[in-house]
């Protein structure tokens, strides 16, 4: 083994050891002791004193532990919360939501479905099928990145003008034959769905289709997820789209409630 090599490998090795140290150290916090001070956080972990102050000293940078300025004791930052937020998040949303969609299906005789959104899809999470013979599913973890389903338009509508704009015009977002005037017609609708609180998608993307979503709204009032209301077409009148639209609202800001979230409507 070269000297290069050994150095790289002793590089890594003292690397590892101090991630699973850092590691160490915040699982020494409990819910039964919540807070600790840096002699109790050694004997905790095995380590000197020093060494964990060092440790501490970097995780209260990065706000993973914040320290009382009375006591001098540690326990764990808010930043936490920030890393395991959007899995959390995602547990949560689908533990509340279902109940929501079921009753949603059971009073349209629809299927119910939510959607969150990784960025450019929107991916089925959760389902309740339609009571119905004939209805429209899709299976769990289906992406949609087509710019007239409901979903990713409601996803969209959520967002910066611009980086809408930026998806489309990349093509990450799917509108084939899109031009300038066109984008301008379609970010302007974005602004309406917006507004109304839901979209629809009748025979957008699928001449047998219908689908209309609404957002859902976390604590900090941002959309983390949609509901969707989706139903083959011969089954749904242009006349009953409002009504389907009204009942996928109240769902959705039922999940809002749930989460703690109030709509920006």
């Amino acid at each position: 083994m070269s000297a290069s090599t050994e150095k790289s490998t002793g590089s890594d090795a003292r690397g590892a050891s101090a991630l699973r140290n850092s590691i160490a150290v915040l699982r020494s916090f409990s819910v039964d002791e919540p807070e600790l001070g840096v002699s109790e956080i050694a004997l905790r972990v095995g380590l000197h004193k020093s060494s964990v102050s060092r440790i501490l000293a970097t995780l209260e940078e990065e706000d993973l532990v914040e320290r009382d300025s009375a006591t001098r004791r540690f326990r764990l930052g808010l930043g936490i919360m920030s890393l395991a937020g959007p899995l959390l998040a995602d547990l949560d949303v689908r533990r509340v939501a279902y109940p929501v969609l079921q009753e949603l299906s059971e009073r349209t005789g629809e299927t119910s479905a939510l959607m969150v959104w990784n960025g450019t899809e929107a991916v089925c999470v959760e389902q309740v099928p339609s009571r119905h013979l004939v209805k429209h599913t899709t299976p769990l973890g289906t992406r949609f990145n087509t710019a007239l389903s409901s979903s990713v338009e409601v996803f969209l509508a959520a967002g910066e003008q611009a980086q809408a704009r930026d998806l489309l015009s990349s093509g990450a977002i799917y509108y084939p034959g899109l031009d300038e005037s066109g984008l301008e017609a379609y970010l302007f609708k974005l602004q309406d769905i917006a507004a109304r609180g839901y979209a629809i998608n009748y025979g957008g993307t699928s001449v047998e289709e219908v689908g209309v979503s609404s957002p859902v709204h976390d604590h900090r009032g941002s959309v983390i997820a949609a509901v969707l209301i989706s139903a083959p077409r011969f089954r749904i009148s242009r006349d009953q789209l409002s009504v389907l639209g009204e009942a996928c609202v109240n769902a959705a800001q039922q999940v809002s409630s749930r989460l703690g979230g109030t709509p920006t409507l």
